[in-house]
């Protein structure tokens, strides 16, 4: 089962979010019918919206990561709510691309860097905050590194992976983000910079253990103390009854025209490929009720 987990160290200096999210990304591949590179591209800001949308407070918050770097993949979207259940979509998810010389996922490749990285936090008030950033690396962690740096002053490191599966299928995902307090000393930095390297890929660690103990390496020789965790899934939102609000505002001659023809309107939604099929009535009555 997927989950986050939200820690701190034994001396408040360091707050870290880990995530294991392969249900989720493998979801998120049958949906689409993503290719590995896709699949990791999306499985990882996946796994970030995730961790930032569990650290909304308002249950009726969300938070959305957006990307395009001019790259094949063109558009990539993630969606949390407060919990840290999220959708996601792509633009091109039947891209492909060789493997970089090392053996890994081209997915820096796939997004490309001639582009930004948004995120869109609507804490249900009148406006919500928006911060972007140029796309570093298009590998994802890195621009958010750089998203936390540039856009909201946080001294922060994220890491995300996504482990593909000879049959395509996901084998792990996830990863951390991790905070350091201000007047955090400089011990505290070097310390937890040689825990990151120590740590490696983080889908070595969530193949074979899962968040937590992605936690205790990250925050080896600080005391971790888990102050929560939550079951995390992937989760749209759809209905009939949004389909029908989005469709009601069709223009009254184009709707004779459909209804002339007796064929339904046929929406699909881009986060989960659900098919409504509304007919032209339903249109009719959701106005006068509405």
């Amino acid at each position: 089962m997927d989950e986050v987990i939200r820690a701190v160290s034994e001396d408040g200096n360091i707050m870290i979010l880990a995530v294991t999210t392969k249900d989720i990304a493998e979801r998120a591949r049958q949906v689409h019918k993503t290719t590995p590179v896709i699949t990791a591209a999306l499985g990882r800001t996946l796994a970030a919206a995730s961790m930032i949308g569990h650290t909304l407070k308002d249950p009726k918050a969300s938070v959305t990561i957006r990307i395009n770097g001019g790259g094949p993949a063109g558009t990539i979207i993630a969606v949390s709510d407060s919990g840290g259940n999220v959708r996601g979509y792509v633009q091109n998810p039947q891209v492909e691309l060789p493997k970089k010389p090392n053996g890994k996922l081209d997915v820096g490749g796939a997004v490309g860097t001639d582009g930004m990285l948004t995120v869109i936090r609507d804490l249900n008030m009148k406006e919500p905050y928006v911060g972007s950033v140029q796309l570093v690396s298009g590998e994802i962690a890195e621009d958010l590194t750089a998203y936390f740096y540039e856009s909201e002053q946080t001294a922060a490191a994220v890491a995300l992976g996504v482990l593909v599966d000879r049959d395509q299928s996901v084998l792990a995902a996830g990863g951390y983000i991790v905070q350091l307090m201000p007047g955090a000393p400089e011990t505290v930095l070097e310390a937890l910079e040689r825990n990151v390297a120590a740590t490696g890929a983080v889908t070595g660690v969530l193949k074979d253990a899962g968040a937590e103990e992605l936690i205790r390496r990250i925050l080896d020789g600080f005391g971790p103390k888990i102050l929560e965790r939550s079951p995390v899934e992937y989760r749209c939102y759809c209905s009939r009854e949004r389909v029908l609000e989005a469709v009601s505002g069709i223009d009254q001659a184009e709707l004779d025209d459909i209804e002339e023809k007796g064929e339904p309107i046929e929406v699909t939604c881009q986060f989960c490929d659900i098919v409504y099929k509304i007919e032209t009535r339903e249109i009719l009555e959701f106005r006068q009720n509405g």
